[in-house]
């Protein structure tokens, strides 16, 4: 924290979680220490590169005011992630009742005669914080393969999560596998009679085919014995 005898600014250091291509914001709190009305505005060394929200303002008698840095998306970052970027905060008593509207830069000018209370803020570039590895099971020495089990016997929650949707894929596909035993069952016995009925139409027709031959010899032999007996008288007439 800063400590003037106008405004205490806090924090004195502009941190910024360092991400590439992503806008991120900081914020700033200003604190009037006085009974006075407190005009204050902030300045950088790289306006292109940060958006200051309020960039003037008026802060009122023991009262706070919130200002946020935004840092503009980035597409390298600097060497080392060291940034040279810097903010000036001043601040000026001003007028009894003055809004943000009434705020002039001559206000803040010092050769005009004016009190200006100055504070310079860093910027600091920070790795955004990262998310906890898992660990795989068993990676401890000496550990056991099996989830870790609380005092009280009990699974963690992950790993209670993890056994019931094993359990879970296990029954699904032990379902699945005795429908298919059964779809094939079925289809079995469904080949098995298709076979029976087969063979049963085989037989009759064997059966149908051995009858047709016998009527024909039969009819055969009776004719070549009536044409025989006819020749026969007709020789005999001779």
């Amino acid at each position: 924290m800063s400590t003037g005898e106008l405004l205490d600014i806090e924090p004195t250091e502009l941190k910024f979680p360092f991400e590439l291509r992503k806008q991120i914001s900081c914020s700033l709190e200003l604190s009037n220490k006085t009974d006075n009305h407190v005009a204050f505005k902030v300045k950088t060394t790289n306006p292109k590169k940060y958006c200051v929200r309020p960039n003037t303002g008026v802060v009122l008698p023991r009262a706070t005011c919130d200002v946020i840095v935004t840092m503009q998306a980035q597409k390298e970052a600097p060497p080392d992630m060291q940034c040279k970027d810097k903010f000036l905060l001043q601040s000026v008593i001003a007028s009894p009742g003055a809004t943000a509207k009434d705020i002039t830069a001559e206000m803040f000018n010092k050769e005009a005669g004016h009190v200006v209370e100055e504070c310079k803020l860093r910027v600091i570039y920070v790795s955004p914080p990262q998310p906890p590895s898992p660990v795989p099971e068993g990676s401890e020495e000496g550990g056991s393969p099996r989830g870790s089990v609380s005092e009280n016997g009990a699974l963690s929650g992950m790993e209670s999560s993890t056994a019931t949707k094993a359990f879970v894929d296990s029954h699904d596909k032990s379902a699945e596998a005795r429908a298919l035993i059964s779809k094939l069952t079925e289809e079995k016995n469904s080949a098995i009679q298709q076979n029976n009925k087969l063979r049963q139409e085989l037989e009759l027709l064997k059966r149908e085919t051995g009858r047709r031959q016998g009527g024909v010899s039969i009819l055969f032999v009776i004719i070549v014995g009536l044409i025989g007996i006819f020749l026969g008288y007709i020789i005999k007439k001779a």
